[in-house]
């Protein structure tokens, strides 16, 4: 018997998050493990009056191209790989995977190339973002290797997915549009304000969101939402940050990161674990390096850190920062093939200050 969950976060995906229409192209991204929510979300897109493709993903094929590639070839854009973010009104991403490690061993300086060949295809989904002109959602298929990352039986980790995902609720809808409105009050206060200090005993930064806007995240563009973040002015920020948790991307972990900002760029990067993927990625566009956004998370249904940046950068009572490309629709001027999201608890003895006035305070937003 199918879980009724997953229906509900299929319909909830469909019709709240990416508003299918009829006439839409929809481009399924997906994971053969995730098939249940798979079949489900193509059921609700094709009774909405789209049409619809399926682009399925294996975690093998990911690693004999990074195996065997060559330079030419790791710079070829196909056109399928462009479809979704230049042509498509709608993508859909489920995420799901067997070994959330088997990119480790891959040669980063090849997913360096590839990352810096992809920048194109990355502007065209922030500008068609940006204008609505393309909607988008991403999510995580609850199974077995995200279930270990957390530490979780698998059982668990489903009802902490479906949990935070208002999946297990009656009326999801209703439930995230309660959240929209509720965030919406903190994104008005904020209209306007210039100077941000953010303090605690791992962050100590002030930084500049003058003529910038807040973004009301709520699952829209993520399921689950529940976070409002922005774009600072690109050469505002200064200050340092020691990241709490660690930052995973394409299947490396990069562990204890400490940067220092100057004028908006990282001077110094330091890392326990992984220092040198670190600094490749840092470097391999001159956006890289530049502050691209400053995260809340507002989600305290979300409780643990489970190495899901999905869900790890919505915890209630942290922060995130993410170097490499901002956001247009929040003002964001900075270009890069690179956006990594990178997450610092704030729970204790810390404080949000904007234009001198009290906003945050201890893992709550105070106004």
């Amino acid at each position: 018997m199918s879980d009724p969950r997953v229906t509900k976060l299929a319909k909830t995906l469909v019709e709240y998050s990416v508003k299918v229409k009829p006439g839409d192209w929809v481009i399924l991204f997906s994971h053969p493990i995730a098939e249940s929510l798979t079949r489900e979300v193509y059921r609700y897109a094709i009774r909405a009056g789209a049409y619809v493709d399926i682009l399925m993903g294996l975690e093998s094929t990911g690693q004999i191209y990074y195996e065997e590639a060559n330079e030419d070839q790791l710079k070829w854009i196909s056109p399928f790989a462009r479809a979704p973010f230049e042509e498509a009104d709608v993508f859909i991403d489920i995420e799901a995977t067997e070994n959330t490690r088997s990119m480790t061993g891959v040669d980063s300086k090849k997913q360096q190339i590839r990352s810096a060949a992809r920048k194109g295809i990355m502007d065209s989904y922030f500008k068609r973002s940006a204008t609505g002109e393309l909607r988008w959602n991403l999510t995580y298929f609850p199974c077995q290797a995200y279930a270990q990352d957390a530490d979780m039986s698998l059982s668990d980790y489903e009802d902490f997915v479906y949990k935070a995902t208002f999946a297990d609720q009656e009326d999801p809808v209703k439930l995230w549009n309660d959240v929209e409105a509720n965030q919406a009050r903190w994104v008005d206060w904020l209209k306007g304000k210039k100077k941000v200090e953010l303090r605690s005993p791992h962050i100590d930064v002030t930084l500049s969101i003058d003529g910038r806007t807040f973004n009301n995240s709520v699952a829209r563009h993520n399921m689950p939402g529940s976070e409002i973040f922005t774009s600072p002015v690109e050469d505002s920020l200064n200050g340092w940050v020691d990241f709490s948790y660690p930052a995973i991307r394409l299947g490396r972990e990069v562990d204890g990161i400490h940067l220092e900002f100057k004028n908006g760029r990282v001077e110094k990067a330091t890392a326990r674990k992984n220092e040198d993927y670190l600094l490749k990625m840092l470097d391999q566009d001159p956006g890289a390096r530049v502050i691209g956004e400053l995260g809340i998370g507002t989600n305290y249904a979300i409780d643990r850190f489970t190495k899901t940046i999905l869900y790890d950068e919505k915890i209630g009572g942290t922060i995130h920062l993410a170097v490499g490309a901002g956001f247009p629709e929040c003002g964001g001027k900075n270009e890069s093939a690179l956006h990594w999201d990178m997450i610092c608890d704030v729970h204790k003895a810390s404080e949000i200050r904007v234009d001198g006035e009290l906003f945050y305070k201890d893992g709550r937003i105070q106004v």
